[in-house]
């Protein structure tokens, strides 16, 4: 994110959160600020779009990014038309950035998860007979692992293979969505909280597992040559060879395994909370145009 896109996110979160807390107060107003917000939301992943897609090289956040540009207009569409009103999902939205945005924005709250994602990453690749040394990243937090290992284009030994912990690695992100939604809702407090003490640890342990599998993955070099080397080739435009096993174990394989694992606990949480299910069907009908009654289900 860059300090446009900063300070947008922040102007966008407080229309929505603004837009919820005027709900029961004056819901004309709270619609014009909520079809304010989606447009602007909408700005926002437009924004964000060629920095995904080719500065992070990253499909499938660059393709989740543009279909939430239509996505977040059609929903501003659908409020400022009357035709519906996804009160709980602007909440959430509010609740989401207001968990996320101080960790993007504020450097001390940054650095201190970017560098404790680092150690914890440390510690369980020691205990898996993996010591590589923790030196400054470019972002100037002590995050980069380096791994020396044979250069695939030349055929040298002694070749750095570098990870380096950015604030996206440390599940922030996952927690902040997974927070919003459960906290949004018109639930029972306890039950609220108990699936956010649920779902945080979880998210964060399966994120530092993430980490360690990227950084060993790169540094041994696993997916190096033969079909995954075709298959990055074919996908990011012939990189490195260097960057393979980087590319593939993260970008294709831990981002993919990490929406699948988003979708699997937001199912879970509605044994939890099925008024969660009410979110879930104005995504749906959002998506589809077709209304679920995923609330009736899990209720039972």
């Amino acid at each position: 994110m860059t300090a446009v896109t900063d300070a947008l996110a922040w102007f966008v979160v407080g229309a929505f959160g603004t837009s919820a807390l005027l709900q029961g107060q004056s819901r004309q107003w709270s619609r014009y600020l909520a079809v304010t917000a989606w447009v602007l939301f909408a700005a926002f992943w437009g924004l964000l779009t060629p920095h995904f897609a080719f500065t992070q090289q990253s499909i499938i956040e660059g393709v989740l990014a543009a279909a939430a540009v239509p996505a977040c207009l059609y929903t501003a569409y659908l409020v400022g038309a009357g035709k519906r009103n996804p009160e709980t999902l602007t909440r959430a939205v509010a609740i989401m950035g207001l968990l996320y945005l101080p960790f993007q924005t504020i450097e001390v709250l940054r650095q201190f998860m970017i560098e404790t994602v680092a150690q914890q990453g440390e510690w369980v690749m020691a205990q898996l007979g993996y010591y590589p040394p923790i030196v400054d990243g470019d972002h100037g937090y002590h995050a980069k692992y380096v791994f020396l290992g044979e250069n695939q284009v030349t055929g040298e030994a002694g070749h750095r293979f570098t990870t380096t912990v950015l604030l996206a690695c440390t599940g922030v992100g996952s927690m902040s969505i997974v927070g919003g939604l459960a906290l949004a809702v018109d639930a029972p407090l306890r039950r609220r909280l108990l699936a956010v003490a649920i779902t945080f640890p979880i998210i964060y342990g399966l994120n530092i597992v993430r980490v360690v599998f990227i950084a060993i993955a790169h540094g041994e070099q696993w997916f190096a040559g033969g079909v995954v080397e075709s298959l990055v080739d074919m996908m990011f435009g012939s990189p490195s060879p260097n960057m393979v096993s980087y590319l593939f174990a993260d970008r294709v394989l831990a981002q993919s395994l990490s929406v699948v694992v988003l979708v699997v606990l937001t199912l879970a949480l509605l044994r939890i909370i099925p008024e969660l299910g009410g979110v879930i069907e104005d995504v749906l009908y959002i998506a589809t145009g077709k209304e679920y009654d995923v609330t009736a289900r899990f209720a039972q």
